[in-house]
């Protein structure tokens, strides 16, 4: 992606360090939007359309759980969580709310830099280049469409965040075939992600509640192989 026309929605309360950051990848060759409240930030999105957004947890007005789900719901525009704590916690709830990555405060700016541009090497995402009839996955009561990011259950069109679905995509387009947390982690989040394996775990959790209220029964699911990883086990073809 070209970093001139990378647009950078900036969100932390203390306007700082969001000097701090705009100076940063504005020198990298990115433009930016700064917000200090959860209320600003939702509107900024919605009006300016950024291509990533910087986002704090703790924030006046809407914190950063709440922006990052407002956001989910209307686009699936990268996300990278600033929190102060770097609790387990924190990162997993980002994560499972569809952030992309999260940085703990105090970071370095060039880290920063660093991980904006890995997240956005692995969230571009060409249309015109997408896959056609081989974008789309067909089993029994379930449909994974590649090309529109769109997951259906029956006639149930179903919320996934896009690491959810890119996850879900995967193992679905490699039937009966086991890949271990680490291997799902560097072909789903890449190399530069700074995660652990719990990172799949969690995002395993959230899409086996959304898809396997049937799927025994229509002869898939998705199958943890204890020890090794995971898989999305096909016992009838269709």
């Amino acid at each position: 992606m070209d970093s001139s026309k990378t647009k950078i929605l900036i969100v932390d309360d203390e306007k700082n360090i969001c000097e701090i950051i705009r100076l940063y990848v504005e020198k990298e060759g990115f433009s930016t939007i700064c917000a200090y409240d959860g209320d600003e930030a939702v509107r900024n999105f919605k009006e300016e359309k950024p291509d990533i957004v910087l986002l704090d947890i703790m924030l006046p007005k809407k914190d950063g759980w709440q922006v990052c789900r407002e956001i989910r719901g209307v686009s699936n525009a990268p996300i990278i969580m600033l929190t102060a704590k770097g609790e387990l916690f924190d990162k997993v709830l980002g994560l499972e709310l569809g952030a992309d990555d999260y940085v703990v405060k105090p970071f370095e700016p060039k880290e920063l830099v660093a991980r904006i541009k890995a997240v956005l090497r692995r969230c571009e995402y060409n249309p015109d280049q997408s896959e056609s009839k081989e974008g789309v996955l067909k089993f029994n009561g379930l449909t994974i469409n590649r090309e529109t990011y769109e997951v259906y259950l029956g006639e149930e069109r179903l919320e996934l965040p896009p690491k959810e679905f890119e996850l879900l995509y995967f193992l679905a387009q490699n039937v009966n075939r086991v890949f271990t947390r680490d291997q799902l982690l560097n072909e789903i989040w890449g190399y530069e992600f700074f995660g652990d394996s719990r990172t799949v775990d969690v995002h395993i959790k959230r899409i086996r509640e959304k898809i396997e209220r049937e799927g025994k029964e229509q002869g898939w699911q998705l199958k943890t192989v204890w020890g090794v990883g995971y898989k999305f086990e096909l016992s009838s073809q269709v």
